[in-house]
């Protein structure tokens, strides 16, 4: 009997890949769900619990996914479940303002010293869409600048040289069905190139509406900017009358209670929120200076709605999460538990002389293989995803879930026990010493 539980079990994931096939594009939602970059057969997860996922076939997973970022608290936490809950028997979404939204937004105004308004909406790609377009009605210029494997969404306009799961698709990381007419009014720079963006900015500067930029790249992986790099984008958008926008969609409020901005000491225009904000919701956020901020509808010329935006049960949860990621300590502990894992493997990669690295900034982090150091796009591009592939293969094995490409970022939450961590560092190791 126990055996034949077992092969039925065996079975229920790919079945339930196939049906999802049958009437969704891929079978997926979102592209890096279909795994394209390992030999395995997507998961499909049934539930989850703190620091664990469960797929359908009943397989337990340590999960470092953390819904790409999001859930700094873990699965299920009770208190932003039950804030959720509550408001739900309230009525889940009249299309009308409600209170819980305001008390969101004070918040956000109150932990990062560069916002002063904030309007949400319900992805990231919208936040990264909405700020451009504000940035480009407050300047009344076109040229929005980029940097090459920074991705911030997939707006048309933003889908040159980007990075994340787009890389998987075109070597230029682009996409079909972008006009040329549109992705004209963006110029995409390398990442972590003082130079060249000086140079661009001699020539340009005067046409460049905003510069939008990862501070922490965490779309090809983790790779931090440089200080200078983000010092000088600072100073060259002050000196040209352009604004900068730092996307912090994943950094804002995981690598720090002030984001990555707090952590370059550099006050940008506009931010971009998204993930930890939204508890496990779909909740989005673009905030910066109030002259900036007025110039949106119904105060401004620039337009931007959105039926669902300001939802009150994910307020909620957002809101619930800022409160218990503003206690005293939290960024400490989480800092911790991610050295515990980190600082033994980086050590473990310098004993054997690996062409690897692993980058981290706060509680993000990722483990490359083929390069001793990752700056930019073109030492991306010179990783070793085959290797990578059997990494992901030998941890998935051992009930370790890290996000299925080469190019994205590894995340622990505040839940995740040390037990936990230890096995994995363990597992990590093994198969370092084993190449």
């Amino acid at each position: 009997m126990a055996s034949m539980i077992s092969k039925k079990m065996a079975v229920r994931g790919k079945n339930a890949v196939e049906k999802l096939c049958e009437v969704i594009p891929g079978g997926v939602n979102s592209p890096a769900r279909s795994f394209p970059d390992v030999e395995q057969t997507p998961m499909v997860v049934d539930f989850a619990h703190e620091d664990m996922i469960f797929d359908v076939d009943g397989k337990p997973f340590l999960d470092f996914c953390c819904s790409w970022g999001a859930l700094i608290l873990g699965h299920v936490h009770m208190g932003v479940v039950e804030a959720v809950t509550k408001r739900l028997s309230r009525g889940s979404s009249f299309g009308i303002s409600t209170e819980i939204e305001e008390k969101i937004a004070r918040k956000l105004v109150s932990l990062v010293d560069s916002v002063e308004k904030v309007r949400f909406v319900n992805s990231g790609t919208e936040a990264t869409m909405s700020a451009a377009r504000l940035a480009r009605g407050a300047t009344g210029r076109d040229l929005i600048v980029k940097f090459t494997g920074n991705y911030h969404g997939h707006a048309d306009f933003f889908l040159v040289q980007a990075g994340s799961g787009v890389m998987s698709l075109n070597a230029t990381s682009s996409s079909a069905g972008v006009p040329d007419d549109i992705v004209k009014h963006t110029a995409c720079l390398p990442y972590n190139d003082v130079e060249a963006l000086r140079s661009f900015f001699k020539e340009r500067g005067k046409e460049v509406a905003a510069v939008i930029v990862e501070p922490v790249a965490g779309n090809m992986g983790v790779i931090p900017g440089d200080q200078e790099f983000i010092q000088a984008l600072r100073e060259e958008t002050l000196k040209n009358g352009a604004l900068l926008i730092f996307d912090e969609v994943i950094t804002g409020f995981r690598v720090g209670l002030k984001g990555a901005q707090g952590l370059y000491g550099i006050t940008p225009d506009l931010t971009c929120f998204g993930k930890v904000i939204g508890g496990g919701f779909p909740v989005a956020a673009f905030g910066g200076r109030a002259d900036v901020m007025d110039h949106l509808a119904p105060l401004g010329q620039v337009y931007q709605a959105g039926t669902l935006s300001g939802n009150p049960v994910a307020m909620e949860a957002g809101y619930e999460t800022l409160k218990h990621i503003e206690k005293p300590g939290f960024y400490d502990e989480l800092d911790r538990k991610t050295k515990s894992l980190v600082v033994p493997v980086r050590r473990v990669i310098k004993e054997l002389n690996l062409a690897a690295c692993i980058q981290r900034r706060g509680s993000m982090f990722t483990l490359f293989f083929g390069k001793k150091r990752v700056r930019n796009m073109e030492d991306a591009k010179q990783l070793d995803t085959a290797l990578f592939s059997k990494y992901f293969s030998f941890m998935y094995e051992r009930g370790i879930y890290v996000p299925p490409s080469q190019f994205e970022a590894c995340f622990i939450s505040s839940v995740h026990t040390q037990e936990h961590l230890d096995f994995t560092r363990d597992a990590m190791i093994e198969f370092l010493r084993s190449l």
